[in-house]
């Protein structure tokens, strides 16, 4: 039997897993589940990203060293992973002992074929922060189309790969200073000597098209060579025999599929000589689809069967964004809905094109009123509630119909195809067909006018019952657990499909409930952070209020407030307050405020919010 390790995106370990992000580990977690449903030896991998500037430096501000920083975030997006039902067989992170050792190995063998060399490059050098700023940590205009407030790695525009070096009018993210440019030697991997073999891969692999015709133009225009390594201060792992250069995080993270695996078993080898499948977003498919597979050839393992890319999340029809509200965490989505809806939702939007999925809350309470729970939650809450109620829950053989068994048999095969053509609306389609069937059949059959002479009819419906519990278990594991415990079964696999089910049910419970109100996008999350106030003058234009500059850390902001009555400058000033970063910037009298401080008053008096042990950009 064919092994397959199927991988999710290493989620970075410096946030909270938001429900864009869940995209992907649901897509993925869906696949597993089907093929271990048909008894296919497959590993769900993945781990957290905890390497990188962006984590020592946010991990800096917070007063924490980098690497607990980042596994306070691995165990807290762990859990979350948990409560959404996505079954990893292992979930790992990075700056594991299994990692370095890999890396190191990788390093090695791409040195020993050729594939490495060193040589002197211009770097960005901020003189405020005294330090190299990697590419994630330089802003400006990107050269190709113009878009101003691009990072140092990729425009998000148009998706160029870049060097912080190439941006237009650059600037440190850390401090808005002007960085200049440095001379530093680096390692670099010889992509450039890989351009056949990636074609040639391109060419033999089942990838989306619109994916395949990037790729090759990339490829046509000629690859460049690519930066492995970073200058200290730097976390990640130290480049063996240097003294202060490390791998670039974009070396070690993908290696940390593999090393997930080492960790969860010893025979991680012959998982990596078998199917390896990839699910991604959209923004890292140069690195995936280029660098990965190169490093893998280049290290002598085989480039990946396959990679599924999907597209962003939008909320009613918009960017996810903050001072919308329209950006939830998946630990606020889970404070008001279920986390399978949310599943079902995703699936009955996913196939493997290439598009962008939109969670609009009307559509998704029709989708889970009127489809999950009209259809097939009613006719598993009806057939089961009234065997139960009627024959004491007892089940006996189902009347035989030939011509709906060949009908419903006929969409089984089509939903097993869909599946395994990751093409998960039509399987969820195919399905609620079923159930559509199921309902009308019960409704036709009318056993409560005679409900002891009509029991095998009401034996087909539980029939069906049990064959969607099977056929849902993908998307809805929760759901199809619960239908299990009331058949009286469980573990059900694809084999277990049929018509043949007798036994005994338990008191059925409803396992749909309706949604009454829209998803409060509406609800404004406030990102609250510490700013240390480090300059107070008084507004030009009103007696009232202070123009302020604030340090949050990363950032630098002005912020007005009516504090004048109440406060002398020399009051505020050094101050630890807390304030609300995600308003949108608006003018008072002519001055901007990109912020509010949080105050409480009583009537006379004025307080200010304060977080006196905090340092600036805290949340």
């Amino acid at each position: 039997m064919t092994k397959t390790i199927l991988t999710a995106a290493l989620p970075y370990a410096n946030a909270p897993i938001h429900i864009g992000h869940l995209i992907e580990y649901v897509q993925a977690d869906v696949y597993s589940r089907f093929l271990k449903l048909l008894g296919e030896d497959v590993l769900y991998i993945c781990a957290s990203d905890m390497h990188g500037t962006p984590i020592e430096v946010k991990a800096q501000e917070q007063g924490m060293e980098p690497r607990a920083y980042a596994l306070k975030f691995h165990e807290q997006n762990k859990k979350t992973f948990q409560k959404y039902l996505v079954n990893f067989d292992n979930y790992h992170h990075t700056d594991s002992k299994e990692n370095q050792e890999l890396a190191e190995s990788f390093f090695k063998k791409l040195q020993e074929g050729g594939f490495i060399y060193k040589k002197e490059i211009e770097t960005i050098y901020c003189p405020k922060c005294e330090r190299n700023l990697p590419d994630r940590y330089v802003k400006g205009t990107c050269p190709n189309c113009g878009t101003y407030d691009q990072y140092g790695d990729v425009c998000e525009n148009c998706n160029l790969t870049l060097k912080g070096t190439d941006l237009l009018n650059p600037r440190c993210s850390l401090c808005q200073g002007t960085p200049v440019k440095k001379d530093s030697e680096h390692y670099f991997f010889r992509l450039s000597k890989f351009s056949a073999k990636l074609k040639k891969w391109l060419k033999d692999t089942p990838l989306q098209s619109e994916i395949r015709n990037s790729i090759n133009e990339w490829i046509t225009k000629g690859l460049e060579d690519w930066c492995i390594s970073r200058d200290g201060p730097y976390f990640g792992f130290k480049i063996p025999g240097e003294e202060s250069k490390y791998f670039y995080v974009w070396l070690d993270a993908p290696i940390g599929y593999i090393s997930s695996t080492k960790n969860y078993t010893k025979k991680w080898e012959e998982y990596w000589k078998g199917k390896v499948i990839h699910v991604i977003g959209k923004d890292i498919i140069y690195f995936h689809f280029l660098f990965w597979p190169a490093m893998l050839i280049g290290a002598g393992y085989n480039p990946p069967a396959d990679i599924i890319v999907h597209g962003f999340l939008t909320v009613n029809g918009q960017k996810m964004s903050k001072s919308r509200g329209t950006f939830f965490t998946a630990e606020e989505f889970l404070n008001h809905y279920d986390p399978e809806h949310l599943r079902f939702y995703y699936a009955q939007h996913l196939s493997k094109k290439l598009s962008d999925l939109d969670l609009d809350f009307k559509d998704f309470r029709s989708t889970i009123n009127n489809k999950l729970l009209a259809n097939l939650g009613n006719l598993c809450y009806r057939t089961l509630s009234f065997a139960h109620k009627n024959y004491s829950g007892k089940i006996g053989p189902a009347a035989t119909e030939e011509k709906l068994e060949k009908e419903i048999n006929g969409l089984i095969g089509k939903i097993r195809q869909n599946y395994l053509d990751w093409n998960y609306k039509e399987a969820i389609s195919n399905l609620l067909k079923i159930s559509d069937i199921g309902n009308t059949y019960f409704q036709s059959k009318e056993p409560w006018r005679d409900p002891q002479s009509k029991d095998i009819y009401v034996a087909f419906c539980a029939n069906l019952v049990k064959n969607l519990s099977i056929l849902i278990k993908p998307v809805m594991p929760g759901f199809s657990s619960e239908l299990e415990k009331q058949l009286g079964l469980k573990e059900l696999s694809w084999e277990d499909l049929g018509f043949d089910f007798t036994g005994t049910i338990s008191q059925p419970k409803i396992l749909v409930k309706k949604i009454e109100e829209l998803p409060q996008a509406a609800i404004f999350p406030l990102d609250l952070k510490v700013g240390r106030v480090f300059e107070v003058k008084d507004h030009p234009n009103a007696d009232t209020l202070y123009v302020m500059q604030v340090d949050f850390g990363r950032e630098k902001r002005q912020i007005v407030a009516g504090l004048k009555k109440y406060f002398a400058p020399e009051d505020l000033l050094e101050r630890k307050a807390v304030f609300c970063v995600n308003l949108k910037a608006a003018k008072l009298r002519g001055q901007e405020s990109q912020g509010m401080i949080l105050a409480a008053d009583d009537g006379r008096n004025v307080s200010v919010l304060e977080a006196k042990e905090s340092n600036p950009g805290a949340m």
